[in-house]
């Protein structure tokens, strides 16, 4: 007879950790389950840890040669019998009803194809840093643009076989690639309690930011292709003022072996899904350099002396622009505004947030970077903390601040609202780098000692 659950274990030299993660599996509440242990490649004391398991009656081991993490979780898709499955990585380990409470939601809601439960993270040590309590995706979320974790996220095995399983074009972010495949076709549900134990290190992939967001814009991209979703046109626009009216915006300043404002409209002529790309400034010197250096590539779009003064509204200026090209060129979906003070916004994030505009249906998006620095306020009497620093960490609270210089707009949402934040807003997370503000002198010194190392 068939288990219930198929519960694996996907391991690559986590031997300090594994036995923690086996033994938070064999100690669950539910016992119908059976437990796939997958060795892929290691060469630590890894498979002699495996070994003393493989008497019991409910696990099974597989060695393989180093694969990676999807074909690995295909192998385990393949060799599951249970009605459900969930994988455990071998750094994290379940909290001991883990399995029976996602169980439980499944059996009590048959049309959703996933489950996915809050979390803590933990210290190398195991010690807790703090709970991950994460939305009410039933009740309080419209935007499905913070998926589930690839792990502990238990699933309904033969909806995951139905869609191909695991994509093994991809490395890491298996996760995030079944969270869009499935969403268009199911609904999601959450568990409000602290159901796994995630390990932070620095071998944890989650690290590795490069990699993450690469291959983060693959998948989004790929959706994009598979679902057919219609082809945006898309007008960039990168505004400048000019040293003349703003000292601190210098586009012509060398930052490596290229001018500031290079770094953008470099990334965004490097784009496919960019139409046109304009330039709206009022300085002569940025564009007799521009017709030179660039010629018909791009559009100059002559900056009204009033819409350069530092408070006037960056939306009027996006709508003259708009006014201007729609007169003379073809009509467009959306505006991309691009600030050129951000010169290592790379064309990755560009097309991420037009295939997440396409995919998630949004008014706009922003790329950003997440802020959990301590913040305070000054209340009269003294500082004071805006946010309590303890161990609950609300999902909702978590901060966002501003980077990449990028915005995506929906061009009839702009022109009706005049307001660039407008209704629903996505995003886009951007790395270190890419969220480097280059205004004064200090920042070009730190932007060409990384564009000297880049190049």
């Amino acid at each position: 007879m068939n288990p219930k659950v198929t519960v694996y274990i996907t391991n690559y030299n986590y031997g300090p950790y594994l036995e923690q993660a086996i033994q938070s599996v064999l100690n669950q509440t539910f016992t119908d389950y059976e437990l796939i242990i997958i060795d892929d490649g290691s060469t630590d004391n890894s498979k002699e840890i495996i070994n003393n398991y493989k008497k019991n009656k409910n696990v099974y081991a597989v060695f393989q040669k180093n694969k990676g993490l999807n074909t690995s979780n295909n192998v385990a898709l393949n060799l599951a019998r249970g009605k459900y499955i969930v994988r455990l990585d071998a750094d994290d380990y379940f909290a001991p009803q883990a399995v029976e409470l996602m169980v439980a939601e499944l059996e009590r809601m048959p049309g959703h194809a996933l489950v996915f439960p809050d979390y803590y993270n933990i210290d190398i040590d195991g010690n807790i840093i703090e709970e991950i309590k994460r939305h009410d995706f039933s009740n309080n979320v419209t935007l499905f643009d913070q998926p589930a974790h690839g792990a502990c996220t238990m699933i309904r095995t033969d909806i995951l076989r139905s869609i191909g399983g695991y994509d093994e074009e991809f490395n890491c972010q298996d996760g995030y690639d079944i969270w869009l495949r499935l969403l268009q076709l199911y609904p999601v549900k959450n568990i409000s309690l602290p159901l796994f134990f995630y390990r932070q290190h620095q071998k944890s992939i989650t690290k590795n930011e490069e990699q993450l967001f690469k291959t983060r814009t693959q998948i989004v991209e790929k959706n994009v292709k598979k679902r057919k979703l219609k082809e945006l046109r898309v007008l960039a626009i990168i505004p400048v003022r000019g040293k003349k009216v703003d000292p601190s915006s210098d586009p012509l300043r060398m930052v490596g072996d290229k001018h500031l404002i290079e770094w953008t409209i470099n990334a965004a002529i490097e784009s496919d899904f960019i139409q046109n790309i304009a330039i709206s400034s009022s300085d002569n010197e940025l564009k007799k350099f521009i017709n030179k250096k660039y010629g018909d590539k791009i559009i100059w779009i002559e900056r009204e002396k009033e819409l350069t003064n530092i408070n006037t509204s960056i939306e009027k200026t996006a709508i003259h622009a708009l006014n201007i090209y729609e007169r003379n060129h073809q009509e467009i979906d959306s505006i991309l505004m691009l600030y050129s003070d951000f010169p290592f916004r790379s064309t990755m994030y560009i097309n991420q947030a037009i295939h997440m505009f396409q995919l998630h249906d949004v008014d706009s998006i922003s790329t950003v970077r997440k802020d959990e620095d301590m913040f305070f306020v000054h209340s009269g009497h003294g500082l004071e903390p805006w946010r309590r620093s303890n161990k609950l960490r609300l999902e909702r609270d978590d901060l966002y601040r501003r980077a990449g210089g990028l915005h995506l707009i929906n061009k009839n949402i702009l022109l009706e609202k005049k307001n660039m934040l407008y209704g629903k807003m996505g995003h886009v997370v951007v790395d270190k780098k890419a969220a480097l503000k280059v205004r004064s002198d200090f920042d070009f010194k730190v932007a060409d000692i990384i564009a000297k190392g880049k190049n």
